[in-house]
């Protein structure tokens, strides 16, 4: 999560030289013991702290965009005249402070300033807002809308027994035991209340009439809509086989998941993850660091070989095997009996409980019964909107328009950027999803980014050193470049995204 800032540069509070801030760049300094940036925007200099709201990122070693910064660590983005959260991961905005030009000096004064307000959105009859689904679209479309000023009802329907949490964090540090339970709520049970979100938990939506504008839970209850954000994400995939719903079979999507896993792994010895994708691969080195003997069973021959290309995934699969964890390559689980894992290779391992890691299944059963169209997901339009007006999706559900065709993208940052886009549509403001998706994967302390579509990609071009932590990796569908992975060079990543 967040680390301590160290300080670096100029005390601002004794001014610095106007021409000693980088025009298009920002100079790094302090006020007190809060690191800060300075930045010129159109010739006018901003103050805003140094650090991301989202982890703590140093913004410095980021990237400027306009009147932007840009996280090296997650890609939130901010402005640097306000301070506000642009984009997510980030929704917190930067503290601003009071700039004074006195001659050719600038000096920033330890007094705080408030944020510019939000523009006003587009004039809207909108009155009711209702959002299907308790993760990150579903989340960052509600928070998107009072901070653009709606005032109207906004009601959260989520399956889930806990608040929107930060998931990505579930199979990293919580799952390894370095982050206290504390950091995973996206926002205290008070956000909801204070910001008039009606948050239904525990709430099994079981129909949605699209004519009446209406969906009825599993209660009973009736909820009617203007507008309809259908966020209802992915469910992790199973083994279809005899015995693999013993109580210590687990998977891992939601909180619920996290901590039952926790509680069945507490007297454990050793587990085998069923599956080789990020997930998979994360969680066993989170299981790693709490002492378990790990087994990873996969049909791949190069665990990540698809997304990452052979030289990253060798370097990968390498870092694992180092810290001791034991691969079964090109094999797959054909039976459990509650202590022993018999593959398809012949080999039965000994394990107390199994992770199964194999994938997720976007969650389309009640768009399809409304009769949305389906297609791998439910189809949408690049505002993200279905074919029925006043019905939009988003996150892993939503199928949308890229590059000449259709995607549909199972990444964190990716769901919450859509269900920022939903809400700024919802309230007229017109605008067009062509956000990049972006990730990143953590590893025995090594963090893993990756920027763009992760497939269909025909060449690779690595620059630098993965095993010195330091390189740089293009992805090239023939001459076309369609995604990038580094590892030590996020402002290298952060600059290629205007090319993807």
């Amino acid at each position: 999560m967040a680390q301590a800032a160290v300080l670096s540069g100029p005390d601002f509070t004794a001014g610095v030289a106007l021409a000693s801030i980088p025009a298009g760049g920002v100079l790094l300094g302090h006020v007190g013991d809060t690191p800060v940036l300075l930045a010129l925007v159109d010739g006018e200099p901003h103050a805003v702290s140094a650090s991301c709201t989202h982890y703590g990122g140093p913004l410095d070693e980021g990237l400027r965009v306009g009147d932007e910064i840009r996280c090296p660590w997650h890609h939130a983005c901010f402005s640097l005249r306000s301070g506000k959260a642009v984009r997510a991961p980030a929704f917190a905005p930067l503290d601003c402070w009071k700039v004074e030009v006195v001659g050719e000096r600038v000096f920033v004064r330890g007094e705080k300033v408030a944020a510019e307000a939000e523009p006003a959105p587009v004039a809207s009859s909108l009155q009711d807002v209702l959002i299907i689904g308790g993760g990150a679209a579903g989340f960052a479309c509600a928070q998107r809308l009072r901070e653009r000023g709606f005032g109207g009802r906004i009601s959260m329907l989520s399956e889930d027994s806990a608040p929107p949490v930060d998931r990505p964090n579930l199979s990293k540090d919580y799952l390894a035991g370095s982050a206290p339970a504390e950091w995973i709520p996206l926002q205290t049970p008070d956000f909801y209340r204070e910001h008039g979100i009606d948050l239904h938990l525990d709430c099994v939506v079981t129909a949605l009439d699209l004519r009446e504008r209406r969906v009825t839970n599993a209660a009973g209850e009736r909820f009617g809509y203007d507008a309809l954000l259908l966020a209802t994400g992915a469910e992790a995939s199973r083994i279809p086989l005899p015995r693999f719903d013993l109580p210590n079979v687990f998977t891992l999507r939601t909180l619920a998941d996290a901590d039952a896993l926790l509680r069945g792994i507490a007297d454990a010895h050793a587990i085998a993850v069923i599956g080789s994708g990020f997930i998979g691969m994360e969680a066993a080195s989170a299981l790693r660091a709490r002492g378990l003997a790990v087994h990873v069973v996969t049909p791949e021959a190069l665990p990540l070989e698809r997304i990452l290309g052979a030289q990253l995934a060798q370097h990968l699969l390498g870092l694992h095997q180092s810290h001791g964890v034991q691969f079964h390559l090109q094999t797959q689980a054909e039976h459990f009996d509650g202590s022993h894992l018999r593959l398809a290779s012949g080999d039965t391992l000994p394990v107390d409980a199994l992770l199964v890691g194999i994938g997720v299944r976007p969650r389309i059963q009640l768009a399809d019964a409304a009769g949305l169209r389906i297609q791998n997901g439910i189809v949408v339009d690049d505002r993200l909107r279905t074919a029925v007006a006043g019905v939009y999706a988003a996150g892993d559900v939503a199928r949308y328009p890229h590059g000449g065709g259709m995607a549909r993208v199972e990444h964190w940052v990716h769901a919450q950027r859509q269900g920022q886009c939903v809400a700024d549509n919802m309230l007229g403001l017109d605008r067009a999803f062509n956000d990049p998706p972006f990730f990143w994967t953590h590893h025995y302390g090594i963090d893993l980014r990756h920027l763009g579509h992760g497939t269909g990609w025909n060449r690779v071009e690595v620059d630098g050193d993965p095993a010195a932590n330091d390189c740089l990796a293009r992805y090239y569908r023939d001459d076309v470049l369609v995604a990038a992975a580094a590892i030590g060079r996020d402002r290298a990543l952060l600059a290629l995204q205007a090319q993807l």
